[in-house]
């Protein structure tokens, strides 16, 4: 048995009946599949089954070999279109200063321009704790800072002892 992504070809084939496909793509009709391999065998060709689900299953007279490299050219090219998206950080801490601050926001917006999200977080230490809200508030004027390039993905919360706000690029 093949696998599940890989087609069946040739004496992989043990339908009763099949519906044939010639190699220039007209309609052969319902056949058995020993006669349908005879006529592949005849042109020099595979008897791929393309459609095995369909009742009867589907399939054609090809060039199994350029079938897949074709395949495997068209998986290629789709993964360069793609745009990975990554997640990029920024930290801050409680007590960042006005300068500080604006060149963490212009850092952001370059990641954010780039169409990457930004990780905001702040790790707070010792004392720090017990004022979580000062942090929050820090986080928060960051945010609005950003607010004409990004938009909150995932609102702000606490994980152990970092305060945690995740943004994404604002459409435009």
């Amino acid at each position: 048995m093949a696998a599940k992504n890989q087609n069946q070809l040739n004496g992989e084939i043990r339908d009763r009946e099949i519906r044939v496909i010639a190699s220039n793509g007209d309609m052969l009709g319902i056949m058995s599949a020993r006669e349908a391999l005879r006529i592949a065998e005849d042109e020099g060709l595979d008897l791929v089954k393309i459609s095995p689900n369909a009742i009867p299953p589907v399939c054609k007279i090809m060039d199994y070999g350029k079938f897949k490299f074709e395949q495997a050219k068209k998986e290629k090219e789709n993964r360069k279109n793609q745009k990975v998206v990554e997640l990029k950080e920024v930290q801050l801490s409680m007590t960042i200063d006005v300068g500080d601050i604006n060149v963490k926001a212009k850092q952001a917006t370059k990641f954010l321009e780039q169409g990457n999200k930004v990780k905001v977080t702040i790790r707070l230490r010792g004392r720090q704790m017990a004022h979580a809200n000062l942090g929050r508030d820090v986080i928060m004027n960051f945010a609005e800072m950003l607010k004409e390039y990004a938009v909150i993905e995932k609102p702000l919360n606490m994980e152990g002892r970092n305060l945690i706000l995740i943004l994404g690029p604002a459409k435009k």
